[in-house]
């Protein structure tokens, strides 16, 4: 089993994934010790990045989880927008994202999708669809009192961009991720300001965001060697 995960990832990508998952524990053990679901969580979602960084479809199934748990994490706080964002949106998006790159391997290889593509009208189309996505959740999470409003309703735009990049399997959907990071980050410091306890999240947040950066360039890399294949 060894051989295989050494053979299968990069060092650097070992040594990322273990990077991450002590940096999430020891923040968990610093500032909360109590929320034992949002360390589960904080560790689904590290180890979802690094397989999704390969383009494999473990990672979409991972982040299946991670969605239902953080939504659960984001409605012990008031953060309705997250809550709805990912249980509603993001986990469906998984989901489909998962049954696409079942169906687009890359040469027949399982564990490695095939980079996609998408065109300038297509382009236009997600950001209008985007636009509408993110008026309607403004008012909805108006109407529930979401705590910290604007923040919420951004990470909406940021989320929806980065779920149909990755459905649509393009690297660019990491980049999105990154953007959806850095709002994420705001929110949870918002919140640990009320709350030390919720830190740990924020920690989750900065380790998902070096993640994603480095996801990016991963695939990046994938396309640019799937395209003299």
């Amino acid at each position: 089993m060894l051989n295989r995960i050494t053979a299968y990832f990069s060092r650097f990508e070992i040594a990322l994934w273990l990077s991450s998952v002590l940096l999430v524990i020891t923040a968990f053990f610093a500032f909360d010790r109590t929320n034992c679901l949002s360390l589960v969580a904080s560790l689904i979602g590290a180890t979802s990045l690094i397989f999704n960084a390969k383009g494999n479809p473990i990672g979409q199934v991972l982040m299946v989880t991670f969605s239902v748990l953080y939504g659960i994490i984001s409605y012990s706080f008031s953060y309705y927008g997250e809550m709805i964002t990912y249980v509603g949106m993001t986990m469906p998006m998984a989901v489909i994202a998962l049954v696409s790159w079942l169906n687009n391997p890359f040469n027949g290889k399982k564990s490695e999708v095939k980079v996609g593509s998408i065109s300038k009208t297509e382009t236009v189309f997600m950001l209008f669809l985007t636009a509408s996505v993110t008026v309607l959740f403004y008012f909805i999470l108006r109407h529930f009192h979401t705590a910290n409003l604007i923040p919420s309703t951004i990470s909406v735009t940021t989320s929806f961009i980065a779920v149909y990049l990755t459905f649509r399997r393009i690297p660019f959907f990491a980049v999105a991720y990154a953007a959806n990071d850095i709002v994420l980050i705001v929110l949870w410091n918002l919140a640990s300001i009320e709350d030390i306890h919720y830190i740990s999240v924020l920690i989750c947040f900065v380790v998902f965001l070096v993640n994603d950066i480095y996801g990016f360039i991963s695939w990046q890399r994938m396309k640019k060697r799937q395209s003299v294949q």
